[in-house]
């Protein structure tokens, strides 16, 4: 009987590890939806249809469910999770903070989205992944100079904002014409997290306040410090979208038309659907998923990767990286690719050249230090993935027998050896030759003759009578 369990506990899991997320296939497949009340599905249709159509397929639960669960045997039951259960107190089942965080941690993805009277569970799954809401439940963003024109004057809570971030692979290619109009709660960015990127702000003319009631204290966010939606990239790639109004996902707000206040200009339909499709295109790695494959070395005008380089040899690089384009992966082609040789620090940083095709290349020559080596390419671009390869490998010094017999820097020391040699052999010869000359001179001057000073036989020792040579090729003046 056990074995019929275990067997049939494997069967269940094999329809969600053939369709799980892979470095293969990285589009996440299977999205959990945690509702705070069915009637979501009907009203924000056309966003989870859009879903549907990518090939997404999408569960939907409420957030309270007792049977809630992300994960069974160890394996996590789904690919990534829409929390559009903004007054949710405590998710049902095991599932709770730390569970929502575990999953995050584990490269999954996430959609949080907010509105008014938010939880404090929201907030708190907010706060963790780096963003603060407005200390104030019941407020909401108000701008009198940047809300969408209605038929009634309203409170300016409306607003149509077009203060969206530039940025091709996080948006797409395909500017966004139309304002996207928002109703919801402010938040701020915690400056301590790197991580975090305002996607939509507010106009500097906003500010967060209860619109329903009336405040003497200045309101705690104002101006472009609000942010409206919110997108994170965790170090391991896992992606994050905050957005402080759930109403931006609606099907009202998608077909809606849309004049900016102050404009004449009127659009038949919001910028949301675009917005938003295009960003959960983003999170869900569609768009923006980089892999590195094939990192190379080798000797130049070798092939063979060898298992240790030697000081001052040349060496190729190579790697190849590629996009995610949704369906399959295409070359990724960008300037700003660099490769280091890192030992403690990089001693040689370049920039790689790329043959447009995923090709990235170059050479260069090992530097004159030996140790153990790493080949790093670290690769960090707004709205990619990381890039993080390395590879190790050791350099050794020359061998005994491999030095130049003559090293050019150490010309000047040999000259001056030799300049030595030299010189004291010519000082040699000199002081030789002229030793015999001076002997011969005095061996020919002294032979039969008296000495210039011979003291006297009979006087005083101390007092000595001069003579001179009579040879008068010598003149030496002599005391005995």
């Amino acid at each position: 009987m056990r074995g019929l369990f275990v067997f049939i506990t494997v069967i269940s899991l094999i329809p969600f590890l053939c369709n799980s997320f892979s470095p293969e296939n990285p589009t996440a497949r299977r999205l959990l939806v945690l509702l705070d009340d069915f009637s979501l599905k009907s009203t924000h249709s056309i966003f989870f249809n859009s879903l549907k159509s990518r090939g997404f397929e999408l569960e939907f639960k409420l957030a309270d469910d007792p049977k809630l669960a992300l994960q069974r045997y160890g394996q996590y039951l789904y690919d990534g999770l829409v929390l559009f259960s903004p007054s949710t107190e405590s998710f049902g089942g095991g599932l709770n903070l730390e569970g929502v965080l575990d999953f995050v941690d584990s490269g999954h993805d996430l959609i949080l989205a907010g509105g008014a009277s938010s939880s404090d569970l929201f907030r708190n799954v907010a706060t963790e992944l780096g963003v603060d809401f407005d200390e104030d439940s019941s407020a909401m963003v108000i701008d009198h100079t940047n809300y969408a024109v209605s038929d009634t004057e309203g409170d300016h809570t409306l607003i149509a904002s077009d203060n969206f971030i530039q940025s091709d692979v996080i948006l797409g290619k395909t500017k966004i014409e139309a304002p996207i109009l928002f109703r919801g709660v402010a938040h701020s960015l915690n400056p301590a997290n790197s991580l975090v990127l305002n996607v939509l702000s507010a106009s500097p003319a906003a500010y967060s306040l209860n619109p329903n009631s009336k405040s003497s204290q200045p309101p705690s966010l104002t101006g472009s410090a609000i942010s409206l939606v919110s997108v994170v990239q965790a170090r391991n790639n896992a992606r994050i979208i905050i957005s402080g109004s759930l109403d931006i996902f609606s099907n009202r707000l998608f077909s809606s038309a849309v004049q900016k206040a102050g404009s004449s200009q009127k659009y038949e339909k919001s910028g949301n659907e675009q917005f938003v499709t295009e960003l959960s295109k983003w999170v869900f790695h569609e768009r923006g998923h980089l892999k590195a494959v094939n990192m190379k070395h080798h000797k130049v005008e070798q092939t063979d990767e060898p298992a240790i380089y030697r000081i001052n040899d040349d060496l190729d690089f190579s790697v190849e990286i590629y996009e995610w384009s949704g369906k399959s992966w295409v070359p990724y082609v960008a300037d700003d690719v660099q490769v280091q040789f890192f030992l403690m620090s990089p001693y040689v940083l370049k920039t790689l050249a790329t043959d447009q095709k995923g090709l990235y290349y170059t050479s260069f020559k090992v530097p004159d230090i030996y140790g153990v080596f790493q080949f790093k390419v670290e690769y960090q671009r707004l709205g990619y993935t990381t890039l993080s390869l390395s590879k190790q490998i050791p350099v050794r010094p020359f061998n005994h027998n491999e030095y130049e017999r003559f090293i050019t820097t150490a010309f000047p020391y040999y000259g001056a050896s030799f300049t030595t040699m030299v010189g004291f052999f010519i000082f040699s010869f000199i002081f030789l030759y002229n030793s015999k000359i001076l002997e011969k001179s005095l061996n020919h001057g002294l032979s039969g003759q008296r000495s210039p000073y011979v003291t006297s036989a009979q006087g005083n020792p101390d007092v000595s009578e001069p003579r001179f040579f009579e040879d008068d090729s010598t003149v030496a003046l002599g005391v005995l």
